[in-house]
């Protein structure tokens, strides 16, 4: 662990990690917050629901188009006004709910909200390169990913204590303090001026799509989401068909548990080959961790199963990221970083909804065995397409 040491003692760094994961940490907040706060406001899980994924699809959807601004801009330009942006979006759910407007105005200020998310990870990731050795990438991409992980387990937990203690609408106050506070935390600190505005590319419209590479990695993450969104629903369908339905948040949480457990050992164990080669192994191993999850007898075994179920999900995104650092140039690499999660979060929608088909109709086990199926064929695709992501892009 001495590596992730170093890396937090380098000039900035261990400033700049924790005011991006204070920004960050509406991630793991917003989503049950809001389905908390809607549901004992208007007494309806649709609406809840509804909300809460136009946050989602807000941020999905505008993250590239964020990324883009900030290459074009600057990060100090940029990040401050969205951060606000997104915390009144925040509270503008609260005070119009408080006000029985219509549910569109809510669905709008969810999508306002998440469009103007920071794109805080995506301007973390493009300064380890400027602020640290080579040698130490691998361990910083993987300590990004980690803190991903952190973010999802003790979120939910902290959203359900603030609301224990004051109220879901609480919850979203703390939620867009956290937000504006680390995102100008964040800005106020040197090496983000170094993400300065550039002059636009010959990419056009297209923007950091035009780069094969980032369009590779953007199809692969697809079947990849689709495959982990299966089991966000399957696990908990499990839990119920096993009598045990309060088991499901126990099993989620380990399963994350895994995956940053993987991502801290991906950092600190020697790499044998390039980073597409282990891109490339934690790719194809994926869906060989999944499929002893539907063969799983009882609640017990499966606690023990999701645990090597999620230990390739930090590292597979640790290694997506540092292919996308390298064939990306420094004009567009805030932009680069956020079409693949972007795919990889839509995949998770898409695998959320194919999984509520599947348990209702074959049951959890084939919906798992969907799962790993396709998540395979993103192995395929990185191995056909592994040309575009082996050759730096220059412009």
């Amino acid at each position: 662990m001495k590596v992730y040491g170093e890396i937090l003692r380098s000039r900035y760094v261990g400033a700049l990690v924790a005011s991006s994961l204070l920004s960050r940490f509406p991630i793991g907040i917003n989503a049950l917050a809001i389905v908390l706060f809607l549901r004992e406001q208007t007494g309806s899980f649709a609406i809840a629901g509804a909300v809460s994924g136009s946050l989602a699809a807000g941020s999905g959807l505008g993250a590239p188009f964020v990324g883009r601004l900030v290459d074009r801009i600057g990060a100090r330009r940029v990040l401050v006004p969205l951060a606000c942006i997104h915390a009144l979006g925040l509270a503008s759910i609260v005070g119009f709910t408080e006000l029985d407007a219509p549910t569109a105005v809510l669905l709008v200020c969810g999508f306002v909200s998440g469009a103007a998310l920071p794109p805080t990870s995506s301007v973390l990731r493009s300064l380890w390169t400027e602020l640290l050795e080579p040698r130490l990438h691998q361990a910083a991409f993987a300590l990004d990913s980690t803190m991903i992980e952190l973010i999802f387990i003790t979120g939910p937990l902290l959203t359900a204590g603030i609301a224990a203690v004051t109220s879901p609408a609480g919850a979203l106050i703390v939620s867009a303090v956290a937000t504006v506070t680390g995102t100008a935390i964040f800005t106020a600190l040197p090496p983000t001026k170094n993400i300065h505005g550039q002059e636009r590319s010959a990419a056009g419209m297209l923007g950091a799509l035009a780069i094969p590479g980032v369009r590779t990695l953007v199809l692969v993450s697809l079947p990849t989401g689709i495959g982990l969104g299966i089991l966000e629903v399957g696990i908990p369908a499990f839990s119920r068909a096993e009598g045990a339905a309060a088991a499901a948040g126990v099993l989620l949480a380990m399963w994350s548990f895994g995956s940053g457990i993987g991502g801290l050992l991906y950092g600190i164990l020697p790499r044998q080959g390039g980073v597409f080669r282990m891109h490339l192994f934690v790719t194809a191993l994926l869906p060989l961790t999944i499929l002893p999850l539907a063969a799983a007898p009882s609640v017990v075994v499966m606690a023990f199963l999701v645990i090597p179920a999620g230990c390739c999900i930090a590292p597979l995104l640790a290694t997506r990221n540092e292919l996308v650092g390298g064939i990306a140039p420094p004009g567009m690499r805030t932009e680069a970083y956020t079409w693949p999660m972007t795919a990889f979060v839509g995949g998770i929608a898409v695998g959320a909804a194919l999984a509520g088909v599947l348990v209702e109709g074959p049951g959890w086990r084939t919906a798992f065995l969907v799962a790993a199926c396709i998540s395979a064929t993103s192995s395929v695709m990185v191995a056909m397409w592994r040309k575009t992501v082996l050759i730096p892009v220059t412009t």
